[in-house]
């Protein structure tokens, strides 16, 4: 047997957290971290779709994998949405190996309904989840790196990868929570690149398509893998893009929101100024408005509701 020799990855000597580690695109996420050397602690309380329940196997089960592949990593079995957790997660990286490089929020639940059915605690699950799980670890994240700039009188490494959604700007029916939660992540995102710029730590998002547990949950008839063929909707498709995004390569990057799928990836502007009409050094007057409106839509766009794009939802 001829035994090859590892090869040095992008992110040897890093370390980095990956939240909701345990299946579909954190596992991936793991994995290609630690083949491109990180050492990752596997966040995943593992809870049930809806964020119901726990199982202590998923996270267990992506580190043993990462250390028969010969790399190195520890399971975090806790909410990244607990306050108190989200900090000991951080120190647990630092204890465990010493410091921290990489944070890739990517925990996520889904409690789909339409609004005018949608209950309290379908809400508040969601934001809890999403926002107070993207924000809770960042936040500490944020404040080791400040703390260690201080004492090194300098910039340092630190990577943030938040996961946001397509729903979060394009507001799929019946993601009402979901989708504001998604929007959340975009301006967090873009506000703590902005505040940690200084330091030398970037913040971005990206927004996949991937075939998840969510994913299915959510759209029936989801395209399925064909034997033989590339597929498109595979988790691990996602991962070299957030493996780019934490390594060096990207260091000049920073509040910066990607959709990925398949092969694709786009950089998107959130909020652009698409059209500019003024009434000059006065106040608009709503017959005014009524009658320049068509000049809002002048060059394509529908004054109602946007259709969906091509592959989205399905």
């Amino acid at each position: 047997m001829i035994l090859r020799e590892k090869t040095t990855g992008s992110l040897d000597g890093r370390v980095a957290i990956v939240t909701g580690a345990g299946r579909g695109l954190g596992r991936a996420h793991a994995l290609m971290l630690a083949e491109q050397g990180a050492a990752v602690v596997v966040n995943d309380p593992g809870v049930a779709g809806d964020g119901e329940g726990s199982d202590v196997a998923p996270a267990r089960q992506v580190v043993a994998e990462i250390e028969k592949n010969g790399g190195r990593a520890v399971a975090n079995l806790d909410s990244c949405a607990n306050w108190q957790a989200a900090g000991d997660l951080i120190a647990q990286a630092v204890d465990s190996f010493g410091h921290l490089d990489i944070l890739v929020n990517n925990a996520g639940i889904l409690r789909d309904r339409m609004s005018f059915n949608m209950t309290e605690s379908d809400w508040d699950a969601v934001m809890e989840v999403h926002l107070k799980g993207h924000f809770a670890p960042s936040r500490f994240a944020a404040a080791y790196w400040r703390q260690r700039s201080k004492s090194s009188a300098g910039s340092v490494y630190g990577r943030i990868i938040n996961t946001s959604s397509e729903s979060g700007y394009i507001g799929l029916a019946g993601q009402v929570n979901y989708a504001t939660a998604k929007a959340g992540i975009v301006g967090m995102t873009l506000a703590m690149a902005r505040e940690l710029e200084r330091i030398g730590v970037t913040v971005n998002a990206i927004a996949p398509r991937a075939r998840t547990r969510m994913t299915t949950s959510s759209f029936s008839g989801y395209p399925q893998p064909v034997e033989g063929q590339f597929d498109p909707r595979a988790p691990e498709n996602i991962s070299p893009v957030v493996a780019w995004l934490a390594g060096p390569a990207a260091g000049h990057i920073s509040g910066k929101v990607f959709v990925c799928y398949g092969g694709e990836v786009e950089l998107e502007s959130p909020i652009e100024s698409e059209v500019h009409l003024s009434a000059g050094d006065r106040r608009w007057t709503v017959p005014e408005l009524a009658e320049r409106s068509p000049e809002f839509f002048a060059h394509g766009r529908p004054p109602g509701v946007t259709p969906l794009p091509a592959g989205i939802g399905g």
